[in-house]
């Protein structure tokens, strides 16, 4: 049997009479903090090298799309299974790699990305340079996704300069001199291909190691 069969039998006793209690009393939104949880795991066990943590937290994350998908199952009006959340995005897939499945000529990787966010817009019917944008993301990407889509669609995103920002949080330092600050930022990366939450992270990982050595004296 695929291991990924089994485990959908697994979560169905799970979630069925005279499964686990635990289990049968989630909701959707109880379960996002763990959502989020086994992602952030995830990460650190990439940025650590740990393969072998890697496999596990991808495990915890794949769990969550079975849970979420098993739960869906009982919806008494509007149910779905993990057999159609792959069908979808495995049509999706398909849809948006016109040059793999279709044959269509492309030059190089820009033109791909040309193509998957026109067809991303066909299917979404999208209108405005805010449609699908995840809004109850960290602020950090939030904004850095703000600042592509202004600028894709030709929106005009006024924003202080670095310099002019960093003088206004040194002369009046609040919380909207702290945000405009990091804005300027997240925008001078994103002109110069920087992805400033990797950067961010890169300075956290140095900041770790001091800790560390500080400890250890």
């Amino acid at each position: 049997m695929s291991e990924l069969l089994r485990l959908v039998e697994v979560m169905d006793r799970l979630r069925s009479p005279g499964g686990c209690p635990w289990d049968a009393e989630q909701t959707h939104e109880s379960l996002i903090k763990y959502l989020l949880e086994e992602s952030y795991e995830f990460i650190d066990a990439l940025g650590q090298g740990d393969r072998e943590g890697m496999r596990e937290e991808l495990g915890d994350v794949l769990l969550q799309v079975y849970f979420h998908s098993r739960m869906a199952q009982d919806h008494p009006t509007d149910p779905f299974s993990i057999e159609d959340v792959a069908k979808l995005i495995a049509d999706k897939l398909i849809r948006r790699h016109p040059h793999v499945f279709e044959g269509l000529q492309v030059d190089d990787m820009d033109e791909v990305i040309e193509n998957w966010e026109a067809i991303k817009a066909q299917e979404k019917g999208r209108t405005s340079s805010l449609d699908g944008i995840a809004m109850a993301q960290p602020a950090l990407p939030l904004v850095e996704k703000l600042i592509y889509r202004a600028e894709k669609y030709k929106v005009e995103l006024p924003l202080t300069d670095i310099e002019s920002a960093v003088a206004e949080l040194q002369s009046s330092p609040d919380e909207a001199s702290v945000g405009e600050a990091l804005a300027a930022i997240i925008a001078l990366a994103h002109q110069h291909n920087i992805d400033p939450e990797s950067a961010l992270r890169g300075q956290a990982r140095q900041m770790i190691e001091k800790i560390r050595q500080s400890e250890a004296g």
